[in-house]
């Protein structure tokens, strides 16, 4: 076996200042702060819908959480970050630890309050109103089990954790609660090819992200790799059997380090911990062992005394008057979705981390509709899906992928030094809860194409543009690869899991990029053309594809730019 992409190691010691599960007095402390700003203006109202029970088998009253009331904030903090994703929360935490005062804003909820069914969050198979953010059925990547419709159900509308926003031929999805995306993605912690690196990102000194950044992040994010005991066990059959079939196909793997706690994943198998990504719990959220953002960087952020979480609102617009200093105008929701208090709140230093589609969108607005017209033509511009590319296998029958399934995927296809099919394919759970003689893979393409986004002034919204041709390099590049993997193996192309009846999907991305690029509509450390004290933090800021899984990256590029704009512009 060869790997390419370097894996963080398990680090088994206790640094000081730690607990034995790794959390640091900060963050302990954040998290208790949290938690009890949180409940002290709780309600205990509670939405009630009808939806499965597993364990009882039959129909059954459910009630998810009532979301927190927003905690009161100040009318000026010297900074506010917009969003609690990657990008945002690094910022959080070095502005909080430099002793400056600054406000988290948050569209989600805080997910720490126990539903009627002892849980936070809902697993896959048994989805419910905590899964989806104000929609009426799930909407899952793979939305079929063998040509039947068994996957997605209808839902009540609740403040869920995964959103997706539907475009013309691509649809995003998004994760939506205090740590963003963090909170419904596979985390797939990998560093991209260094050769990549420098070929997107250029005037990004390499040599400090790999040696420097790279590393922090990876330490803060608590990444680790699979151990031989958990790889071994039932769970991972199915990563197992697509390994020994792309090494006969004559392809090289490589690990897939992850924010998953293998050491806890160890004792679910053994039966001494309550299961989580054994139990089908990933895309609607982990309820353990997964180091979700609002398991480490934001209780360290609150910890420090400095930072200000506020939940449950929405950014509406964002204004700079003649002094220098911004006015967001802010919209709170409740439970319903429904708006209950308006109000507004100033800062002189302006982070925004909404991710890729809401940084884009809140930039756009302001320079359409005059609020910040000095801001670079170069926004909306440079989008891509990362590449993103999944594809189904159906395996003969001696080749069993197992009924049980881990969520978390553990290793890849690394095809990326081939210039005729660069494809990183990592191999994904299909967990049915049966057998299905049937392999997933979430590829991860070099596909050059790029999108676009324009301000719709009507609906007050962006629009993307992507065209329906758009992704054919990376079906050309999947396709070279996966024929070759399918006659080594007597395999064939499984349709029947995807919309349309394809044995690969194309038309949803959980990687979107781009559309305020680093070096174009900012400089090379993320301040924002045209004004000042104004920065993006988030995946915006990358050219569209980076090869591998995006957070890592992300989370690296923003330890690395607010070091720089902490040292020079405070």
């Amino acid at each position: 076996m060869s790997s390419t992409h370097k894996p963080s190691q398990n680090n088994k010691s206790t640094k000081a200042g730690e607990n034995s599960s790794g959390m640091t007095r900060r963050a302990f402390l954040g998290r208790s702060a949290m938690t009890a700003a949180a409940t002290a203006g709780a309600t205990t109202v509670s939405l009630a819908v009808i939806s499965p029970k597993a364990e009882a088998g039959w129909w059954d009253v459910f009630e998810p959480a009532v979301p927190h009331t927003p905690v009161s904030i100040a009318p000026y903090y010297t900074a506010i970050t917009v969003g609690t994703g990657y990008g945002s929360s690094v910022t959080a935490l070095r502005l909080g630890e430099a002793g400056i005062d600054t406000l988290m804003i948050e569209m989600g909820q805080l997910w720490d309050q126990l539903a009627s069914d002892g849980k936070v969050h809902c697993n896959m198979i048994n989805a419910d109103a905590r899964s989806m953010w104000f929609k009426d059925r799930t909407e899952a990547p793979v939305s079929n089990i063998l040509g039947l419709p068994l996957v997605d159900r209808n839902i009540d509308r609740y403040p869920g954790v995964l959103d997706t926003l539907s475009y013309d031929n691509m649809k995003v999805y998004l994760g939506r609660g205090v740590g963003g995306g963090s909170l419904v993605n596979g985390g797939m912690a990998v560093v991209p090819k260094r050769a990549f690196f420098e070929e997107i990102l250029p005037d990004v000194g390499a040599d400090d992200m790999y040696d420097r950044w790279y590393p922090l992040a990876q330490s803060m994010l608590h990444v680790n790799s699979v151990t031989d005991e958990v790889y071994e066990s039932d769970y991972y059959q199915f990563s197992r059997m697509a390994e020994t079939c792309a090494h006969k196909a004559g392809f090289q793997t490589s690990d897939v380090p992850n924010v998953y706690d293998f050491d806890y994943m160890a004792e679910e198998i053994a039966g001494n911990v309550e299961p989580s990504a054994t139990a089908n719990e990933v895309i609607y959220g982990n309820n353990h062992g997964k180091q979700s953002l609002d398991k480490n960087y934001i209780p360290q952020a609150i910890g420090t005394g400095n930072v200000t979480l506020r939940t449950m609102t929405r950014v509406a617009s964002i204004t700079q008057g003649a002094n220098g200093v911004y006015t967001l105008q802010l919209e709170t929701i409740n439970v319903a979705g429904d708006i209950v208090e308006r109000l507004s709140v100033q800062c002189r230093y302006l982070f925004l981390g909404a991710g890729t589609m809401g940084t884009t969108e809140l930039l756009m607005r302001a320079r359409e509709t005059g609020a910040l017209p000095a801001l670079s033509d170069e926004i909306g511009q440079g989008w891509g899906n990362n590449g993103n590319f999944m594809v189904s296998i159906a395996n003969p029958l001696w080749k069993l992928t197992g009924a049980k399934q881990s969520g978390m995927p553990v290793r890849g296809i690394d095809n990326w030094d081939d210039p005729e099919a660069q494809v990183f394919a990592e191999i994904a759970p299909f967990p049915a809860g049966i057998e299905t003689y049937t392999s997933l893979f979430l590829a991860i393409t070099n596909n050059p194409e790029r999108g676009y986004m324009t301000y719709d002034a009507t609906a007050d919204n962006v629009r993307l543009h992507w065209g329906p041709d758009q992704s054919q390099p990376s079906f050309d590049a999947a396709k070279k690869v996966f024929d070759r993997y399918n006659k080594a193996n007597y395999c064939h192309y499984r349709r029947g899991l995807f919309e349309g009846n394809q044995p690969y999907a194309d038309f949803f991305t959980y990687h979107p990029l781009g559309g305020c690029l680093l070096g174009k509509a900012t400089d090379l450390y993320g301040r924002l053309k045209g004004y000042d004290n104004l920065y993006t933090v988030d995946g915006s800021l990358i050219p569209g594809n980076v090869g591998v899984n995006p957070f890592l990256t992300i989370t690296a590029l923003a330890e690395r730019n607010i070091h720089k704009i902490l040292r020079e512009d405070f």
